[in-house]
């Protein structure tokens, strides 16, 4: 049976704040502050289990070998020697938002009906750059039947691309075709627009979609300068909603109106710049939620931050949202307050893939019983805290790839060592 599976990354022990996202500004506001990886961890592995009991469909993937050390190799460099902006990369956790970790065509959208996947090469930022090669490693794996995947290699330089965070669908239901939006940016005032545009064509033509459903938008750079670095910090779609802040889009009325004209069915949610203005939406990550569709006929949902509820402004519009009689119905604040200190909200950490869970390789896919598990790998071999300046001792870097080696051996999933 066709479903939306919601692949997590699971936050990895090298999880540190040393503020290497420019124009992320909870990444930039918690730089140098100390961090805690097995908290963060075990934060996301309970976002997982909530999903998991609403009937959701539920995937994950590992954390990527840190320190990085191929990487430095490349640069003439290692661990020991490395500059400390240059070890700090080598040591990013973020691969642990899957949201960038590809962008997913699902079948019934593609022509040759196969769901095509694209892995992010997000050179924007030197930090998230070298994550794609052990990326497409592990998307190669999960989805490695070649009667329905099909996955790609990355866009080239010099086009940026920033996988899902800056990709929406519009559909009937997960098993009908859809209408797939691209969204991309130009400028953001002080702050570069990381997703350009030839890099969303080009996976345009190498999915294979057709013209009648596909949509480019562009980002408005109000949001872009507001720290709005990717579009699923102001906008976010599932199924026929369209659920976005009034200063999301550059040429909103136009990309509105190509929407209805592709797809009439659309719901568009206009979050007023008067009720929550944009600072707001970002602060709280409110439309860094994940909307989902619950089972069972119970509508659709936003799996939102705690900081949502936080900020006043924002719950007095979801509490009034809620209780009229549109798509969305309910509200679940979830705590992932390590992740959103570091500027990724719980739409951050999945990339969402629609397809029948039995076409993916079953380690990929959780269950609260191998969370159980992974749970207590983590609690017995991540860091408690890690401040960056730890990231020179040796001891830290044994640690860190210890505790991995211990997930991949709990996972059956050794091949992905490094």
């Amino acid at each position: 049976m066709v479903q939306e599976i919601n692949f997590d990354g699971i936050i990895g022990p090298s999880h540190n704040y040393a503020g290497l996202s420019f124009g992320n500004i909870a990444s930039s506001t918690h730089a140098g502050q100390l961090s805690y990886p097995r908290q963060a961890a075990l934060q996301g592995l309970a976002k997982m289990r909530h999903n998991i009991n609403l009937g959701l469909a539920q995937g994950f993937f590992m954390p990527l070998d840190r320190p990085n050390s191929g990487w430095l190799n490349a640069l003439g460099t290692g661990i020991d020697d490395a500059e400390a902006h240059i070890r700090a990369a080598a040591y990013s956790a973020s691969s642990m938002w899957a949201a960038n970790a590809a962008t997913i065509s699902p079948a019934p959208d593609s022509m040759d009906g196969k769901c095509h996947i694209t892995p992010a090469n997000l050179l924007s930022m030197p930090h998230r750059s070298h994550e794609w090669p052990d990326t497409m490693a592990q998307l190669k794996l999960a989805f490695a039947n070649p009667d329905h995947f099909t996955v790609h290699a990355p866009v080239p330089p010099p086009f940026g691309d920033e996988g899902a965070a800056n990709h929406m669908r519009l559909c009937t239901g997960h098993d009908g075709t859809g209408v797939e939006i691209f969204v991309y940016g130009k400028a953001g005032g002080p702050f570069p627009a990381r997703q350009h545009v030839e890099a969303s064509k080009a996976v345009v033509r190498k999915h294979g979609l057709p013209e009648d459903r596909v949509i480019f938008a562009e980002q408005s750079q109000q949001a872009i300068a507001a720290g709005a670095f990717h579009n699923d910090v102001v906008a976010v779609a599932n199924e026929r909603v369209l659920f976005a802040h009034e200063q999301a889009f550059a040429h909103r009325e136009t990309f509105y109106a190509e929407v209805k004209q592709k797809f009439p069915q659309v719901e568009i949610i206009t979050v007023p710049a008067d009720k929550v203005s944009l600072a707001d939406a970002i602060k709280s990550y409110l439309f860094n939620a994940q909307l989902i569709t619950l089972p069972d006929n119970g509508g659709m949902a936003l799996i939102l931050p705690t900081e949502a509820k936080e900020t006043a402004a924002v719950w007095s519009y979801l509490e009034q949202l809620v209780s009229g009689n549109g798509a969305i119905r309910k509200l679940y604040p979830v705590d992932v307050r390590q992740s959103m200190a570091n500027g990724g909200g719980p739409a951050c950490l999945r990339l969402r893939v629609v397809t029948d869970p039995k076409l993916v390789d079953p380690r990929f896919i959780a269950t609260n019983k191998k969370l159980d598990i992974i749970s207590g790998i983590i609690e017995k071999h991540w860091p408690e805290t890690i401040s960056p300046d730890q990231l020179v001792d040796d001891g830290l870097r044994k640690t860190v790839q210890n505790a991995r080696r211990k997930l991949l051996e709990a996972c059956s999933l050794l091949e992905l060592q490094a």
